[in-house]
């Protein structure tokens, strides 16, 4: 074979494989109190520099596959990404009630949720490779409405995007500290949250006077990112790959404005 030839063929195999090992992960050990608790973090390698930090928040079922998969995308985008843990020990189901049980234990006590998910974000301010002037956080059904209580917290953060999550609405002195703007994504078909429930969310920020938009996908129901999520069985619970594409598409959008300030 010709030498240019073979050095063109060597070049297009050995190609995809660098590509893929340019994204770098590593599962970071961490405690809230005796609880132990293990994220993930994920970058590209291949990108120089500081980058924006992005922390992940998993569904109701915990730090499974779809929550690291979504990490890994946001790498690819240039972002260093870290899927936190909130359940600790290892806890990830697919049945409806063990997750809730999980849920309702951590969000029984807001501050002590607050104080799980902030960890994590202490997590990706201590990364090298993290530029702690740009931080954000997105989060999945559960993990939307941790994401808000992370802005309600008044955490240092660019910006938070709830997909699909619960929308609790901000208490008058939560109000007073939100920083973070918000984007949530909503299925208008999410039985889960009733109308009152979103009206009262919308109410809560302009009373804060934050800077919120709320995106709703016609005919969408809870989970609508997931392509896995009819395989629980909860007729509330599907697939939307319109609606995953959209409300992917417009958090890219958000991130690029936020973090050009």
């Amino acid at each position: 074979m010709h030498s240019a030839i073979r050095s063109l063929v060597l070049f297009l195999v050995i190609l995809p494989v660098t590509a893929l090992a340019a994204l770098k992960s590593q599962t970071v050990e961490y405690k809230d109190g005796a609880t132990p608790l293990k994220g993930y973090l994920v970058y590209d390698d291949a990108v120089s520099g500081k980058r924006p930090g992005v922390v992940v928040v998993h569904e109701w079922w915990g730090l499974n596959e779809y929550a690291r998969k979504r990490a890994d995308m946001l790498a690819k985008l240039g972002y260093v990404a870290f899927a936190v843990d909130m359940y600790g020990d290892d806890k990830v189901t697919e049945h409806a009630k063990e997750a809730n049980a999980w849920m309702q234990q951590i969000t029984e006590h807001v501050e002590a949720w607050q104080r799980r998910a902030l960890l994590g974000l202490d997590v990706l301010k201590k990364q090298r490779v993290v530029d702690t002037s740009k931080l954000a956080a997105i989060g999945y059904c559960f993990g939307g409405a941790t994401v808000l209580e992370m802005a309600y917290s008044g955490a240092d953060l660019k910006g938070v995007v709830s997909f699909h999550g619960s929308l609790p609405p901000a208490t008058p002195e939560q109000q007073k500290h939100i920083r973070a703007k918000i984007l949530a994504n909503h299925g208008s078909a999410d039985s889960f949250e009733p109308p009152a429930r979103v009206q009262a969310f919308e109410k809560s920020l302009d009373a804060a006077g934050a800077d919120w938009e709320l995106a709703i996908y016609g005919g969408a129901r809870h989970g609508f990112t997931n392509p896995d999520a009819a395989k629980y069985g909860i007729a509330n619970i599907r697939y939307n790959p319109e609606a995953d594409r959209r409300s992917w598409a417009l958090m890219q959008a958000f991130f690029k404005e936020i973090f050009a300030e």
